[in-house]
């Protein structure tokens, strides 16, 4: 008889060395973020593109968002964290509040860097510097507030993106004017959160709580399912930036959305990344619109390509 092997024993985490935020140097800060034009009057650059391939697509879905609003219908975005490190917050928020994006969802490094913004100004850490030296996601502040996040969906019984934007208000954070959590909530747009465990930095801290986190992001998941509904009767949907995990949660709410209403409605998609990925064409911009309406993929950086949207949705819905 052989011996059992011996289990392998979870790392402890209440040893991991932390350390204050006011220690670490950051790569995105508040003071370098975009902002919404001030006016689009007399702007003809729309109307000064070709009317061939991918500037036909964009002026073609800059259309059906714009119907999609007149009709009281839902304009949603699917937004990867990386939206927020490059410093298109503003513009986002400027959209939210014309009435023009009517809700989001994130995956959980959206909760970090907005937190981060909200309260200190700065987000987005010298990764490979940190990964040197076992520093890197370790700054204490960071874990503690997600911590005080879940424990806030917790006994709210509400979902993580409600949370984050309702402790950014309660605690008046001193940027939460630029926070799209904290404007969502105050607004009542609904912010969904879809993570994974171990995908992000507060895994690492002794104040994460799994369990907390993952049943406040279950219920994100299904607050998504009901907004999926109304996107699937004539609404918008567009994913910015999310290669994996938000093209996953939209097909399995969709799913459920079709499941619950009786099959397949009428949509339309929208891909936006800086490179082509299997996920989002897929489960994105091809599945959920075959035979019920169009998807589009639109390839550039973020930092171009969203206030280039923004602008055009901005002229066709004020028409």
């Amino acid at each position: 008889m052989t011996d059992q092997p011996k289990k392998i024993p979870p790392t402890d985490l209440s040893r991991v060395t932390r350390y204050d935020y006011a220690k670490r140097e950051n790569r995105t800060d508040t003071d370098h973020f975009g902002r919404p034009m001030e006016s689009i009057d007399g702007a003809d650059f729309f109307e000064s593109l070709p009317s061939f391939l991918k500037a036909n697509d964009l002026r073609e879905f800059i259309d059906l968002v714009a119907t999609a609003r007149r009709e009281d219908k839902p304009f949603h975005l699917l937004m990867g964290a990386h939206t927020i490190k490059v410093g298109l917050s503003p513009i986002l928020i400027d959209l939210m509040q014309r009435d023009i994006v009517t809700g989001l969802s994130f995956n959980c490094a959206g909760i970090i860097h907005d937190l981060e913004l909200a309260f200190f100004g700065g987000t987005s850490e010298d990764v490979q510097k940190g990964l040197a030296d076992g520093s890197f996601g370790m700054v204490r502040e960071t874990g503690e507030l997600f911590a005080a996040v879940t424990d806030l969906a917790s006994s709210e019984r509400i979902g993580l993106g409600e949370a984050t934007g309702l402790l950014i208000n309660r605690r008046e954070a001193p940027n939460r004017e630029l926070s799209v959590f904290g404007v969502a909530q105050a607004l009542g747009k609904p912010v969904t959160v879809h993570i994974g465990i171990g995908t992000d930095i507060v895994a690492q801290h002794p104040t994460y709580d799994a369990a907390a986190a993952g049943a406040a992001s279950h219920l994100d998941f299904r607050i998504l399912c009901t907004i999926c509904a109304g996107i699937d009767s004539g609404g918008v949907l567009a994913n910015i930036g999310s290669a994996v995990i938000l093209p996953e949660v939209f097909l399995k709410a969709l799913t459920v959305a079709r499941n619950l209403h009786g099959g397949a409605g009428r949509l339309t998609t929208a891909n936006f990344d800086m490179i082509t990925h299997y996920r989002p064409t897929v489960n994105v911009v091809n599945r959920p619109t075959h035979n019920v309406g169009k998807g589009f993929n639109f390839v550039g950086h973020h930092e171009l390509m969203i206030p280039l949207l923004a602008w055009g949705l901005r002229r066709a819905c004020k028409k």
